[in-house]
């Protein structure tokens, strides 16, 4: 977490408010969020600075700068973006590792618990490197079941491996594997080279909708996840199989089973129907 459905949620929310502002001020209380910027180079390059437009790539939350730059965080587990109209409480000021002062006092407030996240800031060359080394984006209209079907040739991993490597095709975690997977009927243990023309167009559907309806939904919260206003979202409450090992199958009633065995994450299936 925050997977693709999250972060397009957080983007969608900040670009109205941030786009076309000026950085007033910055503050960075946390260094090792960064990555291949020092300190000093980030608040300089941030101060005075102006917002040109906020996008998303894979799981990451793209802030294009004025400059030419790009101020790049992933939040991950516990990181959240937030775009606050007043001064921080108290509370909301203890785990923020950025902010930023921006015109009419609205404060941009990267928070991170645990700070698992990660903030770059990337020029132009920096930023082709960069996004070069990420998959397709599944949701973009150029990336049909062709095309999706050649991402996934010639690979013996797991099929919900292969649908999570970021290589491959971007912003696919774990809620979502495990939601797909369901809707396909697929077992998520088989070697993705072994899936049917069906079986492929079956998850390159369901990947397609599960991302759309939990974008629809402003993502799912499970425990830290916050859209960009400090929402949460609401797409838990219409999770299949993620989180519920042991509760009884939506589809056929049969008890849910969980296991770490394919890559080391929950994952959750039903073996009525995803044989």
């Amino acid at each position: 977490m925050p997977e693709l459905p999250e972060v397009e949620t957080i983007v969608r929310d900040l670009a109205p408010r941030l786009t076309g502002r000026r950085i007033r001020s910055a503050v960075l209380t946390k260094t090792d969020v960064l990555r291949r910027v020092s300190k000093p180079r980030l608040l300089r390059t941030l101060r005075g600075n102006r917002f040109s437009g906020v996008e998303r790539r894979a799981k990451h939350a793209v802030l294009r700068l004025e400059s030419g730059h790009r101020l790049v965080i992933q939040p991950r587990m516990t990181g959240s973006l937030i775009v606050y109209d007043r001064p921080l409480e108290p509370e909301e000021r203890r785990y923020a590792v950025l902010t930023c002062r921006l015109d009419d006092d609205l404060f941009l407030v990267y928070r991170d618990v645990r700070r698992l996240g990660t903030v770059w800031l990337l020029d132009t060359r920096g930023w082709e490197r960069y996004t070069a080394s990420f998959g397709p984006e599944p949701l973009a209209p150029d990336f049909t079941l062709a095309a999706f079907a050649e991402r996934l040739r010639g690979t013996r991993a797991a099929v919900k491996k292969a649908i999570m490597d970021q290589r491959r095709f971007v912003g696919v975690g774990n809620i979502y594997a495990n939601e797909a997977l369901f809707d396909a009927r697929i077992d998520p243990s088989k070697p993705a080279h072994r899936l049917s023309h069906g079986d492929r167009q079956a998850l390159y559907t369901a990947i397609v909708d599960v991302l759309r309806r939990a974008i629809a939904a402003s993502g799912t919260t499970v425990r830290d996840y916050r859209t960009g206003t400090g929402s949460a979202g609401e797409f838990q409450f219409a999770l299949k199989v993620y989180g519920r090992g042991g509760e009884p199958c939506m589809r056929c009633g049969r008890r849910l089973v969980t296991t770490h065995a394919i890559d080391g994450r929950a994952t959750t299936f039903c073996a009525t129907c995803q044989r």
